[in-house]
């Protein structure tokens, strides 16, 4: 197994945990945890491997489902046990944002992509998944909280990785070391409370 291949695992696994914890919030059955587990770990890499024009990760290799749904059902028989899950969401988050980006700008650069493309799908891999579990759940995404560098630090992460890629290290180191930046970045946004500017509306000008 490649270091690539090992990380969308990885990722496949810890966004099907805030899925499943974001459905016991919800208080959903079985089936629920499933579906928005598997949209949740699968949603960005299915997005990237269709823009990429690469066979979709599930489609190739159904194990990925089976990852997903397992998680889901690990979740629906012990979320209770947690104190507070939407904690427990926000960091299993940061983690699987943090292996996405990796997995998602490493496969990009693999495939021949440009700077620019590297870049898009290490986002769209962190993040879209994630944004579609919170809108299918009707809560406000975490892309899209006020304030909150969630873009912006898979965006960093990615950018990290093509730096390292630059010096000449190894592909998995490169993901390791844009995957550490983008953790590091988001878990200073919970643990701290980091934000970014936001646009302020002025008066127009008479």
């Amino acid at each position: 197994m490649t270091p690539l291949v090992l990380l969308d695992y990885t990722s496949v696994l810890i966004f099907a945990l805030t899925g499943a914890l974001v459905a016991s919030r919800a208080q959903l059955d079985i089936v629920g945890f499933a579906f928005l587990a598997c949209l949740t770990a699968l949603g960005g890499g299915t997005v990237r491997d269709l823009l990429l024009d690469r066979e979709v990760l599930w489609i190739a290799n159904p194990t990925y489902l089976g990852v997903a749904t397992g998680a889901a059902v690990l979740v629906f028989f012990t979320a209770h046990l947690l104190e507070s899950r939407y904690r427990a969401i926000l960091w299993l988050d940061a983690a699987a944002l943090s292996v996405a980006v990796a997995a998602g700008s490493g496969i990009a650069q693999s495939n021949g992509a440009s700077i620019p493309v590297v870049l898009v799908m290490g986002v769209t891999t962190g993040c879209l998944g994630g944004l579609m579990r919170d809108v299918v759940a009707n809560e406000v995404p975490l892309l899209l909280k006020q304030g909150e560098p969630y873009a912006t630090c898979a965006l960093a992460g990615a950018g990290a990785f093509l730096v390292a890629d630059a010096a000449g290290m190894l592909p998995g180191r490169s993901a390791l070391i844009g995957a550490i930046l983008t953790f590091v970045l988001r878990g200073g946004t919970i643990a701290f409370g980091w934000q970014i500017p936001v646009y302020k509306g002025r008066p127009p000008r008479t």
